[in-house]
């Protein structure tokens, strides 16, 4: 980009517009997070024989923003008016950034500058003012400020603003009032999509009105909404709260077009596109849910089939995982899924310890040391291509060539899942 500005400022022919700038080279700066060479670039517009306008202005308060640069933004926006007259669009930079802080009380006090100034409010003022009241819970506010987009400002209502506030009611369970708003946008004849509905469902199943959500989504499909895969997640989560785990995988196999996810034997098919496929959050939501639910089978099931797409559980979900199989004597299931982790490498040093340490002691085994050194005995003979006996003098391959690691006949229960031996070491290391 350095290159472009140095070639555009040789031209002596040709006058680049400032279109160029904001479009292309301050937009392109606020992208790569590049603050400091934004501003730069503002300031050294003149010297290509381009005057700046409140457009420039505008372009690099956004580029601020994008990188949250809040303290210098305020400085630009506070020199504006030496060299152009704010607009509509630079109030709402302004508001969007007070919002992002916090601060609403300064949001409000910059639209109410505008409107001192004559400058009329757009429909991105509104969204924006009303999205920051709800994210900072003042509902009321945001109520009334709609209400007055119609009333005072003659400005309709838009989705945005709708499912802003639909949002934020839906956090404080006021479920009725969500309801209430979805038939406005409907008689208003304000765009539905399939987002106003998610809320809505993940709502109802929060209050324990769980006999409506299948009416919500008729009235979805009605209104030409169809569902995506986060309605799919609202429906599962809400379900695994439940304990209703027979209805979750029903909605799953339903995202899948009907595959049978419990029937092992195709769970590494092609998984065939034909719907809504489930994402990260699907798999994660209905992992947790059948853990909590001790429904320990099934969610290595479900383990397998997020592993094999490429989606990771997260830590503490595994944590939980394994917690649970030690805690319910699933010895064997443990061992798999443990495999299952350890070859995707995401298994932490929290797990690794929690395992040693319970097996250890449920099992009577030497302490973790002691293991550990005799597997480094091992490491080290089969890496010079030494011989290794089990007690019934049978010989083992190299240690590294095999996945499942035993030491000994007191430790035929503590195996190792990992291919790569060295860095199954180093886990075990780390937890004593």
């Amino acid at each position: 980009m350095e290159t472009v500005l140095h070639r555009l400022k040789q031209e002596t022919h040709i006058a680049p517009k400032e279109i160029i700038f904001c479009n292309v080279i301050i937009t392109y700066y606020a992208r790569a997070r590049l603050p400091d060479k934004a501003l730069q670039t503002f300031h050294r517009i003149p010297s290509f024989r381009c005057r700046r306008t409140v457009k420039s202005f505008n372009t690099l308060l956004n580029a601020l923003l994008i990188c949250k640069e809040f303290e210098k933004l305020k400085e630009v926006f506070f020199d504006m008016e030496n060299y152009a007259c704010p607009d509509a669009c630079t109030y709402n930079v302004m508001i969007n950034a007070c919002c992002l802080c916090g601060d609403v009380g300064y949001a409000r006090k910059m639209f109410d500058e505008m409107l001192i100034k004559g400058i009329q409010p757009n429909g991105v003022t509104f969204g924006t003012l009303v999205n920051g009241l709800c994210a900072n819970s003042m509902l009321e506010e945001a109520c009334r400020l709609k209400d007055d987009m119609v009333r005072v400002y003659h400005v309709k209502p838009d989705g945005f603003i709708y499912v802003s506030l639909i949002k934020g009611i839906c956090r404080v369970n006021e479920v009725n009032l969500a309801l209430k708003l979805k038939e406005e946008m409907l008689e208003s004849k304000v765009e539905m999509d399939s987002g106003v509905y998610s809320t809505l469902i993940s709502a109802l199943f929060k209050v324990g009105r769980r006999g409506e959500v299948s009416g919500m989504l008729e009235e979805m499909k009605r209104n030409g909404c169809k569902p995506n895969t986060i309605t799919y997640n609202a429906i599962i989560f809400g379900l695994c709260n439940e304990k209703d785990f027979d209805s979750a995988f029903d909605v799953l196999n339903e995202m899948e077009g009907g595959r049978k996810l419990r029937e092992a034997n195709d769970l590494f098919e092609d998984m065939p596109r034909r719907r809504c496929a489930p994402d990260v959050v699907s798999y994660r939501t209905l992992l947790d849910g059948l853990c909590d639910g001790m429904q320990f089978k099934e969610a290595a099931l479900i383990l397998d089939e997020m592993l094999f797409k490429g989606y990771v559980p997260r830590a503490v979900s595994i944590n939980n995982y394994v917690s649970g199989l030690l805690r319910e004597g699933e010895t064997s299931l443990l061992w798999t899924v443990l495999d299952s982790l350890a070859g995707v490498n995401c298994i932490d040093i929290d797990t690794w310890r929690m395992v040693v340490s319970m097996v250890s002691d449920k099992d009577k085994l030497p302490k973790p040391c002691e293991f550990v050194d005799a597997l480094l005995m091992e490491q080290n003979d089969a890496d010079h291509n030494h011989k290794l006996y089990n007690n019934d003098e049978k010989l083992l391959p190299p240690f590294s060539a095999v996945p499942v690691v035993s030491w000994r006949k007191d430790f035929q229960k503590m195996y190792i899942f990992n291919f790569a031996g060295k860095r199954t070491l180093t886990c075990l290391i780390a937890t004593i």
